[in-house]
């Protein structure tokens, strides 16, 4: 059984850090997909970064690059999300995302393409 647990959110001023973490059990963690996404209040769910757990490119959204870093830990099968600078428009809930198979899409990484989900950190950024 899949399961995708995030932690880490809260509430930090502008020009603040946080770090996301999504802890991953129930299949092959060197052999996914994994991302982040993020959903703000009235907006659709948009991708932040993505990549393959086994090595390859890396995906970041243009309004977090240079800002926010995805990382992993794969004897902990823990993947990261590094958050710094962060902006009133960062609040949103994220999401990690799975899918148990190499990272390919035309343009953006889509929600269709990913199949399991966690259950959301809210992060709340204050200016």
């Amino acid at each position: 059984q899949v399961q995708l647990v995030e932690s880490g959110g809260g509430s930090v001023q502008a020009g603040g850090s946080l770090r996301l973490s999504c802890a991953a059990s129930g299949y092959t963690y060197s052999r996914a997909c994994m991302g982040w996404f993020r959903q703000a209040p009235g907006k659709e769910r948009e991708p932040i970064a993505a990549f393959y757990t086994g090595g390859g490119s890396t995906y970041y959204a243009d309004s977090v690059k240079g800002r926010f870093f995805i990382s992993q830990d794969m004897v902990k099968s823990t993947l990261y999300l590094e958050m710094n600078s962060l902006k009133s428009d960062d609040t949103a809930m994220y999401y990690c995302a799975a899918a148990l198979q190499s990272c390919h899409w035309i343009g953006t990484p889509r929600n269709n393409f990913f199949t399991y989900w966690g259950q959301g950190t809210q992060v709340t950024v204050s200016s």
